[in-house]
């Protein structure tokens, strides 16, 4: 049997994977002590890696496949096929910001000023051709950690990754610049991705994904409405494309069915229920494909 080796990042962003695997339709078996989970799809070899070495790992062929940040794509300058953006992060499905922060009582306030200055970052690479690009000479070292606190004893200034920036507010930074915004994405090898078992594999994972991803943000509503309701209710819907409308047994009566946002759905219901809609009910959903 042919087996597709897909590495998953281990740390942040590993939770998050793996539910959203799960939401996919993949069960993920995970041990303390084991970087090689199972999976019940015996097709598929998993193995954990830091979302930093991901790419590397891919390029090489030492996976055929792996989810890692565009931040760390960037940093490795890995020559890897991107699949898919996968917009989920550790706490939300907002992209992840590295931004240019110093000390709230420092008196540098752009780019310009750190000429000279040193700048603490793990994003070392990225960080040197922002500054190339802003003709700034300045050094830069890799932090091993704990990198908001050290602005302004050990560094002028840091580049730092933050989803809600709590930790930068905490620390008593101020940002100056966002240097890029980065989201998951799943890339593959090349020459993996030339063999056809291989790629219908990894665009199948993709699919499914990409489907758990859209659902987890939105949920289904069911309702039944008489016909004299029924132009006044189809205004409140928002839809994918259109509501699902079909006949019931009683006469001049409809059931709608349509997919919202979470945060709509909360919004509408009442003002579904005052245009004349009747047995309301909202659901959740595994996966959304479009």
């Amino acid at each position: 049997m042919r087996r597709l080796r897909l590495g998953l990042p281990k740390g942040s962003l590993q939770e998050a994977t793996v539910n959203i695997f799960q939401k996919a339709g993949f069960f993920i078996s995970l041990s303390e002590r084991s970087y090689f989970p199972s999976v019940d799809d015996e097709e598929i070899d998993l193995v954990l890696f830091r979302a930093q070495e991901i790419p590397r790992y891919v390029e090489e062929g030492v996976i055929d496949a792996g989810i890692s940040g565009k931040d760390w794509i960037m940093e490795s300058n890995a020559e890897v096929e991107e699949i898919v953006e996968l917009r989920y992060s550790k706490r939300s499905f907002r992209p992840v910001r590295w931004v240019l922060a110093v000390n709230e009582g420092s008196e540098i306030r752009s780019v310009k000023d750190l000429e000279g200055k040193r700048i603490c970052t793990e994003l070392v690479e990225v960080t040197r051709r922002y500054l190339s690009r802003e003709k700034v000479r300045a050094k830069v070292e890799f932090s091993w950690g704990a990198t908001e606190v050290k602005p302004p004893l050990l560094a002028d200034a840091i580049v730092e990754a933050t989803e809600t920036g709590e930790s930068l507010r905490a620390n008593n930074l101020r940002v100056i610049e966002t240097l890029l915004e980065s989201t998951p994405r799943l890339i593959a090898n090349k020459i993996a991705y030339r063999d056809e078992w291989k790629r219908k594999k990894i665009k199948s994972i993709a699919l499914l994904l990409e489907g758990a991803i859209f659902a987890m943000q939105r949920v289904g509503l069911k309702m039944n409405v008489p016909a004299q309701a029924l132009e006044q209710v189809l205004k409140l819907l928002p839809a994918l494309k259109k509501p699902t409308i079909s006949s019931l047994s009683e006469k001049n009566w409809f059931a709608i069915e349509t997919v919202v946002e979470e945060k709509v759905a909360r919004e509408i219901i009442p003002r579904l229920k005052q245009a004349g809609a009747e047995g309301i009910i909202e659901y959740s959903l595994n996966k959304v494909i479009l």
